[in-house]
């Protein structure tokens, strides 16, 4: 256990954040209870889908500006295609959203390896495409999700062993999103990790000259990575329309969350380290910051200002350490 603990002491010490700030918030709003659980992971669902897309492009070594423009693609198409539709064809959607994440994602990452361009100016160019994309499907807020969709995320999972007749304030303590959360997540990455691909994508985002020498298809496997990451972004895009009830193609402000959530969760920027559990608590740690901000009464601009500030401080600071991790390698 000891060892366990030590070779995952920056995510203890996120877990042990995120208690510290949920006691707070009960401090600030002694009324905080299952309710405000229930607000804060539908909030949280959206940022971590995201997240954990970034996350494994960037233990893949890469990184993708353009998530959040793929997530309103997908938001708007779902939005869309949902509107009047049954069950059996919102069924349908669904898939298809899901199909549509995979090719964009995959075309981004082909776009990176044929032109051999960085991927920072590919994805910046596509986050433009995308949007542009999201507009002409929907050029406002509208559209429709399944009813059956929308119920998935809303309200608790009552806990076994509760005496009946109890009020579900008592009772519904997991809120529906995190149990959907944690499928979801748990489904697309736990195959991907325990297989080949999973060590593949570890390998090029280490050192790339060696996986190639080691027989890694590292151009397949760098598109592979993208498609991943599209696919993530699609659930993100349709985790905004369950939430919301409609499909957005203004992209939210998913991108820099996400980078960093998955900096503060404890992955290197320059690849081929880090897991996801660190950057899903990173996003619940930032959610909780600004619901604390809200709670307190803080003027919305003055939060804004605070969240962004110590968003761009993350980011910073991970870019630092990727520059000092590249001399050491270099040096070493």
């Amino acid at each position: 256990m000891k060892r366990l603990i030590e070779a995952n002491a920056w995510t203890v010490g996120l877990a042990a954040l995120l208690a510290l700030l949920l006691i707070v918030t009960k401090l600030i709003q002694p009324e905080f209870g299952a309710s405000g659980l229930d607000s804060l992971a539908r909030a949280a669902l959206p940022f971590v889908l995201a997240t954990v897309g970034m996350a494994v492009v960037v233990i893949a070594g890469g990184i993708d500006l353009s998530i959040a423009a793929m997530m309103a693609v997908a938001s708007v198409t779902a939005a869309r295609l949902m509107e009047g539709a049954t069950d059996p064809q919102s069924v349908l959607v669904l898939i298809t959203v899901l199909v549509l994440g995979l090719a964009m994602g995959a075309i981004n990452g082909a776009l990176i390896v044929v032109t051999r361009v960085p991927d920072i100016v590919v994805t910046l160019a596509m986050l433009f495409v995308w949007q542009g994309v999201a507009l002409l499907i929907l050029n406002a807020p509208g559209g429709a999700t399944a009813p059956w969709l929308r119920n998935l995320i809303v309200g608790g999972v009552t806990l076994p062993g509760f005496p009946p007749g109890l009020p579900p304030s008592l009772t519904d303590w997991i809120p529906k999103a995190v149990v959907v959360m944690a499928i979801v997540v748990t489904a697309v990455w736990l195959p991907i990790k325990r297989s080949k691909l999973g060590l593949m994508f570890y390998a090029i985002g280490s050192d790339p000259l060696a996986a190639f020498r080691s027989g890694v298809p590292v151009g397949l496997t760098r598109v592979a990575a993208y498609a991943v990451c599209g696919l993530f972004a699609a659930l993100g895009g349709l985790a905004v329309t369950m939430s919301t009830g409609i499909g957005e193609p203004i992209p939210g402000p998913y991108l820099l969350a996400s980078v960093a959530a998955v900096v503060l969760g404890g992955v290197v920027l320059g690849g081929g380290r880090g897991g996801l559990l660190g950057p899903i608590l990173a996003v619940f740690v930032l959610r909780l910051v600004r619901m604390d901000l809200t709670l307190m009464s803080v003027d919305p601009n003055v939060a804004a200002i605070v969240e962004g500030t110590i968003m761009v401080l993350v980011v910073m600071f991970g870019g630092l350490l990727a520059l000092r991790g590249a001399r050491l390698d270099r040096t070493g």
